[in-house]
């Protein structure tokens, strides 16, 4: 059982395999891209990246163990001259694999492999680009704690150049519960409903004397008028 081995061995001996992947390696040096199948691409990319970090350090050690893999003066001379100096700034990911779908023959799958710096159209569409600066609320807030300290000390200046003109009597927290408990007014409260019947007893009460008096007063002068009358209506 093959578990845990991840290396494809693209149904090749291993000497088959070794010759298949320098003689790639050689052609995408030199070519900077070449057109294959997805499985060898991928493998190419695990085979080549490893010498093209080798080569940001042109010394002879390095050299010898490059040409032990490619096997091509001419490839070694192409990789420790110009493509180094491409890739000087680059840590890593020199190559870049397209899916191109799948060819008539057999229906594989077909990919491009090239090396990203050598691919002048998206270098120049990044170039073109405008770089976003990216806005955080950390940042923000570090600001404003760093303002912090200049607006304390101008308020501090202003409070003690202050001159105070009138001071409130502080007012304690006992007084002011017993302020609140106050005992209620003595006053009561006359309902509306109940107020009508009683204004009503006042008023006939008050108008009653009044009546009587005036039946008084009226009958007081007839009698006045006629003391005769009464005299001699009395009996001898």
């Amino acid at each position: 059982m093959r578990h845990g081995k991840k290396n494809n061995h693209l149904g090749r001996t291993a000497s088959h395999r070794k010759s298949l992947l320098s003689n790639m390696a050689n052609s995408l040096i030199l070519s900077k891209r070449i057109v294959t199948t997805v499985a060898k691409a991928k493998e190419l990319r695990k085979y080549v990246e490893p010498l093209l970090t080798k080569s940001k350090e042109d010394t002879t050690h390095n050299r010898r163990i490059v040409f032990s893999y490619l096997k091509s003066k001419e490839s070694i001379k192409t990789l420790f001259g110009e493509v180094s100096e491409k890739i000087a700034n680059r840590n890593g990911g020199y190559t870049r694999i397209i899916k191109l779908g799948t060819r008539s023959g057999d229906a594989a799958e077909t990919a491009m492999i090239e090396l990203v710096d050598y691919n002048e159209i998206l270098l120049s569409v990044k170039a073109e680009q405008p770089v976003k600066s990216r806005r955080t609320r950390r940042a923000g807030s570090k600001k404003d704690d760093a303002s912090t300290p200049v607006t304390a000390a101008v308020t501090s200046s202003i409070v003690s150049d202050a001159v105070v003109v009138d001071e409130t009597p502080e007012v304690s927290t006992e007084e002011t519960q017993e302020t609140s408990w106050e005992a209620p007014s003595e006053e009561p409260e006359i309902a509306p409903e109940e107020s009508a019947p009683e204004a009503e007893s006042s008023s006939a009460e008050e108008s009653a004397p009044e009546a009587e008096a005036s039946s008084t007063e009226e009958d007081s002068p007839e009698a006045s008028e006629n003391p005769e009358e009464e005299g001699d209506s009395k009996p001898e």
